[in-house]
């Protein structure tokens, strides 16, 4: 049976900044061009909006104070994460939960990101994640000189490629067909079509994971606004509902960057996946995992995509990248994947970006990369959380 949240509330508007490298505008600039967008595309204004959602905080962000005061707002409702991508489907679980309860009656979710002018606190000796006495929350250990967040990442896969006997080829078919939807989207930064053979040529960044294996480094805002279903349906924009979603899991079999189970950190080894608990998304959506017509994820780096399919139940356990192989999660495949291009080859935008994309699929508006008759799509993350879009 459909939950609580399902059907009840609805994203009314999206906008979003250009994406790019050391843009001139700082992240409150980029910030404000997002909004306005939002805005005119839902046919609202800023006196509308009473709730904010903000994925922009501590180091890489301003807080909600400042946020509203400078963009003109009187919000009752205030939630905030700092810029992690896993905080993508909390911040707008936050967003949704706040209108269900009657706590806001639209709520903006937003995201504004200057990451080539932060690029200094990123690995390297100002960085204050990467460098914590205690390690930071991706695999990084200042300890064993691991200070980027590609190195947890890597060691999964690491792991994974040992278990599975997967290649580094293999693994390509994740970042080519992402490459394959960016070139049929104008907003996508990468324009170059990507081969199996540029990715095996391309220089390591942290073993096994190549230069194409790991996302942009960007700048960009998105803002998403959601708002009830009753309101939705008087906006200017056909209105996508939030059908069902589930939280960030946490514990002993889990690590950020691997799928649950697989040894890395303090994992148990006794993988098996989809796990039941992991299946709640569907059940509050009331829907069976066939439905969804599109699959989209925070690919950071190139095993993040392979992690969340097995974690979902598209394949079993060391299947994913097998599965991906033959352009099945390209344009025109069985299951595309990240339309947009993604974090690896549309931008860095902590995820953003594919809630936008997916807004754009259910509404009919995506083009050349449309999914014919897109009704339902789900964003999930290696780490568990979801969320079911349809219309």
């Amino acid at each position: 049976m459909p939950g609580p949240i399902s059907g009840k509330v609805s994203i009314v508007g999206i906008g979003q900044s250009e994406f790019g490298r050391f843009l001139p505008d700082s992240q409150l600039g980029l910030g404000a061009k997002a909004l306005r967008a939002a805005l005119a595309d839902a046919g609202l204004e800023r006196s509308d909006i009473d709730g904010l959602s903000l994925h922009m905080g501590w180091p890489l962000g301003a807080d909600y104070d400042r946020i509203a005061e400078v963009y003109g707002l009187e919000v009752d409702y205030v939630h905030q994460a700092w810029t992690h991508g896993r905080f993508v489907t909390s911040t707008l679980q936050h967003a949704a939960m706040a209108i269900a309860t009657g706590m806001a009656q639209v709520v903006a979710c937003i995201t504004a990101i200057c990451f080539t002018r932060e690029r200094q606190i990123l690995g390297g000796p100002g960085d204050h994640e990467g460098m914590r006495e205690q390690g930071a929350t991706h695999g990084e250990n200042p300890v064993f000189g691991l200070t980027s967040p590609a190195a947890g990442a890597a060691f999964a896969m690491q792991r994974y490629m040992a278990d599975y006997g997967v290649t580094s080829a293999e693994l390509a078919a994740v970042p080519v067909a992402l490459r394959r939807h960016a070139l049929l989207n104008p907003h996508a930064l990468m324009k170059t079509p990507l081969t199996l053979e540029a990715h095996q040529a391309s220089r390591m960044i942290v073993d096994p994971l190549r230069l194409f294996d790991c996302s942009l480094v960007t700048d960009g805002a998105v803002v998403v606004l959601l708002a009830s279903a009753d309101r939705a349906r008087d906006l200017r924009q056909r209105p996508v509902q939030i059908a069902g979603m589930q939280g960030i899991r946490s514990g002993r079999s889990e690590f950020i960057f691997a799928p649950p189970n697989l040894g890395i950190n303090q994992q148990p080894v006794a993988r098996v996946t989809p796990r039941e608990r992991d299946m709640a998304v569907y059940r509050m959506a009331g829907i069976d995992r066939a439905a969804i017509q599109g699959f989209y994820t925070y690919d950071a780096f190139s095993p993040l995509v392979l992690f969340a399919l097995e974690r979902f139940g598209f394949c079993g356990p060391g299947e994913a990248a097998r599965w991906v192989q033959d352009g099945r999660i390209g344009p025109g495949g069985d299951l595309p994947v990240n339309t947009s291009g993604g974090l690896l080859s549309e931008a860095h935008v902590c995820g953003w970006n594919s809630i936008a994309e997916m807004v754009r699929q259910l509404r009919g508006e995506a083009g050349s990369r449309q999914i014919p008759s897109a009704s339902c799509l789900q964003w999930g993350t290696c780490w568990g959380d979801s969320v079911i879009l349809r219309c």
